[in-house]
């Protein structure tokens, strides 16, 4: 018999086998949650020039020295508007947020400290150079590259993505991933039930998980348990990044994944991990297909899938492909003891007063048990 496989040892050799996929131009529109192939710069500076961040009067502060002091109204800027002449001593212009700062001004007085009568303007509150004003470049400038390759964009990153001008955006394209589940014990939720069936569940946990990770799932039908229609299953998931295969992967004399593989050329890397939940995982390869069987208990199916599937994702997605990280805390009650294999327990997780992380697992751990995983 094979000996167990480590955790690390196992991941190792899964993220070993996937490579970062090609990129593809994706809108703007269409780029959160995405993974940038390449670093894209800003095509533009924001802003462009030195604009109001107030409404109220641009003025030369040497001009007021002190308040209140009267200058003479010569003309306006709005935002998307402009005075496009240069102040001369004793002037204003009246001015709008966003709106461009006149050659010769230095500093903005606000709305609420004047008072406005005809063309004068009288300033009640000497105004500080430079206060009030966003200086040209202050958030970018052209040919800036904030986002470095491997970055999964989120909704703020479009937006400044947006702001720099930047209508396309080269990203890698999704992981296709087929997830296939297998046995006769298995039915669809509202689907009749019969006496010793039961609701199939980890194919729809691994297709919300496929695509809250950045990639594209593809649902099979449940393949009974019939040598052909696993084959059949199994070239079609070939076409795939990868296939996924729920249950039928131990060494039962009803678990056929295996030996369908098998028959269609496939070599086994592992199928035993030292772990709990998820000892039966299996991967396996041929030529460019990849083929993860996750265990059939939906429990085990989501750990694996958190350990395995998602490190093999990023690394199709450009990215290191690492497990994920851990961090420090204290047992809320004592636990035994581990034997050879990793125990992944659930367990709720509560902040101190102190800040200080304690654990409390669940009483009952069964692999069965989504109630508890909830």
């Amino acid at each position: 018999m094979a000996a167990m496989l480590s955790v690390v040892e196992a991941h190792a050799r899964v993220i070993a086998a996937f490579s970062a996929l090609p990129a593809e131009t994706v809108s703007i529109g269409d780029a959160a949650g995405r993974v940038l192939v390449s670093a894209p710069k800003a095509r533009l500076t924001q802003p462009p020039a030195d604009l109001s961040a107030m409404d109220g009067y641009a003025v030369r502060a040497e001009d007021v020295p002190a308040a209140p002091t009267t200058l003479t109204l010569v003309g306006e800027a709005p935002a998307g508007g402009s005075y496009d002449h240069a102040l001369k001593p004793g002037e204003a212009v009246r001015i709008f947020t966003g709106g461009p700062l006149p050659m010769g001004a230095d500093s903005i007085v606000i709305q609420e400290d004047t008072k406005a009568q005809g063309n004068k303007v009288t300033i009640l509150e000497a105004p500080q150079r430079g206060r009030h004003i966003r200086k040209a470049g202050l958030d970018f400038s052209a040919g800036d590259a904030p986002f470095a390759p491997g970055r999964t964009l989120t909704t703020r990153d479009v937006a400044l993505a947006a702001a720099m001008d930047l209508p396309w955006l080269s990203v890698h394209r999704k992981p296709r991933v087929a997830i296939l589940s297998t046995g006769n014990e298995l039915v669809l939720p509202g689907e009749p039930i019969g006496r010793n069936q039961i609701i199939s569940s980890s194919g729809i946990a691994v297709a919300a998980l496929v695509r809250a990770w950045g990639g594209d799932p593809t649902v099979f039908d449940i393949a009974r348990d019939e040598t052909k229609i696993i084959e059949d299953a199994i070239v079609a998931g070939a076409q795939h990044d990868v296939l996924i295969t729920l249950g039928g992967a131990s060494v039962g004399d009803h678990d056929l994944v295996q030996d369908a593989l098998k028959a269609q050329g496939f070599t086994m890397d592992f199928w035993r991990i030292a772990m709990r939940p998820g000892k039966p995982l299996m991967f396996a390869a041929k030529d460019r297909a990849r083929v993860l069987g996750l265990p059939g208990n939906p429990v085990s199916t989501m750990v694996c899938a958190l350990l395995f599937l998602k490190p093999a994702m990023d690394r199709m997605l450009g990215q290191a492909g690492d497990l994920p990280g851990t961090t420090g805390a204290r047992l809320a009650v004592d636990v035994k003891a581990n034997d050879q294999r990793e125990d992944y327990v659930r367990a709720l997780a509560r902040r101190q007063s102190d800040g200080g992380l304690v654990v409390g697992p669940h009483k009952v751990q069964d692999s069965s048990m989504l109630s508890v995983l909830s």
